[in-house]
């Protein structure tokens, strides 16, 4: 291949796939800031009908940030954290059996935003060893259209890639429904074997602290006790050429 050629194709992929992925990391930076506006609104909503309840289980907004925001809820923490740069599924993945990407292979590229469930504590506390949990993934492409990867319903629910374009009302049944999920996901006694040693140093921080790695799952699988759903975006029985 000649220079002329190489400078060509390298024209040609900052027109097109180079342009395709700042539009998504647009969109999906779009989506974040809906995101922090719905959190807030939801601690507004939540905690008008909380009224004088014990403060400890009221809800807490706070922005971290252009890619990331938090909601404490009682003992617990949501982290929703956008990724920085825009992603391509491998080969196997199902999205790649939808006639929308098979259509338009640049609908593929989409930006990520996680959801985690830490113990606020653990934050709170600064214990670095603590074990925090992927509740589910929101993928958002150049058109908006969006499928999410997640536990129980998230799974379910958002995963009609190529159909739906992703609004405030779809949003907030996602922000729902994880903490929902989180608040049922039940901080569990560790087993016996995992935690009988302790270093002079974790001793310490105990007493200061109570600093002994925790999570909500610690020393089980964390798959065991939920089932995921389909991850895959749903496909047509008989794709469009």
């Amino acid at each position: 291949m000649s220079n002329i050629d190489v400078k060509s194709n390298i024209l040609n992929n900052l027109k097109e796939k180079s342009a395709v992925k700042q539009q998504v990391y647009d969109n999906t930076l779009n989506v974040m800031s809906d995101i922090k506006e719905i959190l807030q609104n939801l601690e507004q909503e939540f905690n008008d009908k909380l009224g004088k309840s014990d403060e400890r289980i009221k809800l807490d907004y706070k922005d971290n940030g252009i890619y990331s925001a938090q909601l404490k809820i009682a003992g617990d923490m949501i982290i929703f954290a956008m990724h920085s740069n825009v992603f391509e599924f491998d080969r196997s993945h199902g999205i790649w059996k939808t006639s929308y990407v098979q259509s338009d292979k640049t609908a593929s590229y989409c930006g990520i935003i996680n959801i985690y469930n830490f113990l606020s504590d653990s934050l709170k506390y600064n214990r670095m060893q603590d074990l925090g949990y992927l509740v589910g993934r929101i993928f958002i492409n150049k058109d908006f259209h969006y499928f999410a990867e997640g536990k129980r319903q998230l799974g379910f629910f958002f995963n009609d890639f190529g159909n739906k374009v992703l609004d405030k009302g779809s949003l907030t049944n996602m922000i729902i429904l994880a903490i929902n999920y989180t608040l049922e996901f039940d901080l569990l006694v560790p087993p016996y074997d995992t935690v009988k040693i302790a270093s002079v140093e974790q001793i310490s921080d105990r007493i200061q602290l109570s600093k002994l790695r925790t999570g909500k799952r610690l020393g089980f699988q964390f798959n065991a006790d939920d089932i995921n759903g389909d991850l895959s975006p749903k496909a047509p029985d008989h794709p469009k050429p």
